[in-house]
């Protein structure tokens, strides 16, 4: 006598298609901006109010024109003390920021930004779409998901 199935008959399993974690699912949409002609004074109180280590420099158009961060104001600061000057209140964004921004497409897949992360040694990338910034990504935002995604598989 053979050994009888108790699981009954086995039909296929049904696997659905996984679909891609984008940026655009997990960038941060509210921004705080800096606009070119503020102080670098109100941007560094910006930075600590608001615990955050920079951010998008736009227009009055919401177009992308560069990005400023801590780093950034403190060469200011180190300028100012080598010429023994209190810091210059003249002293704008537009001086400051970095105008090469490298930016990153929303529609990318989270993975894929993880890794462009780990190549460039940014913290953040702005998202624009039709010339207009719509987000920002993290390295804190791949982390959370990552996070998120946990027991899932990758």
């Amino acid at each position: 006598m053979g050994i009888k199935s108790f699981q009954g008959k086995r039909t296929a399993t049904l696997t659905k298609p996984s679909q891609p974690i984008l940026v655009s699912d997990y960038m941060t949409k509210n921004l705080i901006t800096f606009k070119e002609e503020q102080s670098i004074e109100e941007v560094i109180e910006m930075l600590i109010k608001n615990k955050i280590s920079g951010g998008p420099v736009v227009n009055s158009q919401n177009e992308l024109i560069g990005i400023i961060s801590e780093g950034d104001c403190m060469k200011q600061i180190s300028e100012s003390r080598y010429y023994n000057l209190p810091m210059d209140q003249n002293n704008t964004v537009q001086k400051a920021m970095v105008k090469e921004v490298e930016t990153i497409d929303g529609n990318m897949n989270i993975f894929d930004a993880a890794n462009k992360f780990l190549e460039s040694k940014r913290r953040r990338f702005p998202i624009v779409e039709n010339g207009k910034l719509v987000g920002q990504i993290s390295q804190k935002d791949i982390l959370k998901a990552a996070l998120q995604m946990k027991g899932n598989s990758w």
